[in-house]
C-alpha cells in the first residue's frame, strides 16, 4: 500500500532538516562555499515548505502512523534519538570536543533511520541510514584534510542526502 502522506511528510522534514543542517555547516566552512551553502539551504527549505503544504492538503490520506500502536512506537525511537544526541553533545561539550556534535548528531540520526525502517516498512531507510553514518564517520577525516571545521562537511554531507531524500519522496508522491 502506498502512504501518499507518508512521502508527502518525507518532502517536509527531509527538506528542512537538509536545509538546517545546510545553514549548520555555515559554522566554519571555506568562504567561497558560502553562497552555494545559501543557495542549497533555500532550494532544500523550498522543498520542505512544499512537503508541509502537500502534507497539510492529504492530511486526510492513509498514513503508516495511523495503525494502532505504530506512531507510539515512533515517537519512542524519536525520543530515544534526542535523548542520546543531547546526552553525547553535552558529553563533547563539556570535554572540549564540541567540534564533533554534528558529526555524532548525523551519526545518531543515521542510526534512528535504521529503527524507523521496521515502522514505515520503506527499504530506502537503511540506504538513508547508511549514507548518513559514512558522512558522520568521513567529515571528520575530510574536515581535518580540508581545514575546516567538522560541522561544515558534516552539513554539507547531511544536508545533500536529506535534500535528495526530499527530492525522492517528490517523485514517490507524484507516482503513489
Amino acid at each position: 500500500m502506498e502512504f501518499v502522506r507518508d512521502y508527502a511528510m518525507y518532502i517536509a522534514i527531509f527538506g528542512v532538516f537538509g536545509s538546517s543542517w545546510f545553514g549548520w555547516a555555515q559554522e566554519k566552512p571555506r568562504e567561497s562555499w558560502r553562497k552555494y551553502l545559501g543557495i542549497s539551504s533555500i532550494f532544500s527549505l523550498f522543498f520542505g515548505l512544499l512537503g508541509i503544504y502537500l502534507s497539510v492538503t492529504n492530511w486526510n490520506e492513509q498514513s503508516v502512523l495511523s495503525k494502532a500502536g505504530v506512531f507510539k512506537n515512533y515517537l519512542i525511537f524519536v525520543y530515544i534519538e534526542f535523548f542520546v544526541a543531547a546526552i553525547g553533545s553535552f558529553l563533547l561539550i563539556k570535554y572540549k570536543r564540541k567540534d564533533y556534535i554534528a558529526p555524532w548528531v548525523a551519526f545518531i540520526v543515521g542510526i534512528h533511520f535504521i529503527w524507523l525502517k521496521s515502522i514505515f516498512q520503506d527499504v530506502s531507510l537503511y540506504f538513508l541510514a547508511a549514507l548518513l553514518v559514512s558522512v558522520s564517520i568521513i567529515s571528520i577525516f575530510l574536515s581535518k584534510r580540508l581545514n575546516v571545521a567538522n560541522s561544515a562537511i558534516t552539513g554539507i554531507g547531511a544536508g545533500t542526502v536529506l535534500f535528495c531524500f526530499a527530492i525522492l519522496g517528490f517523485i514517490r508522491f507524484l507516482l503513489a
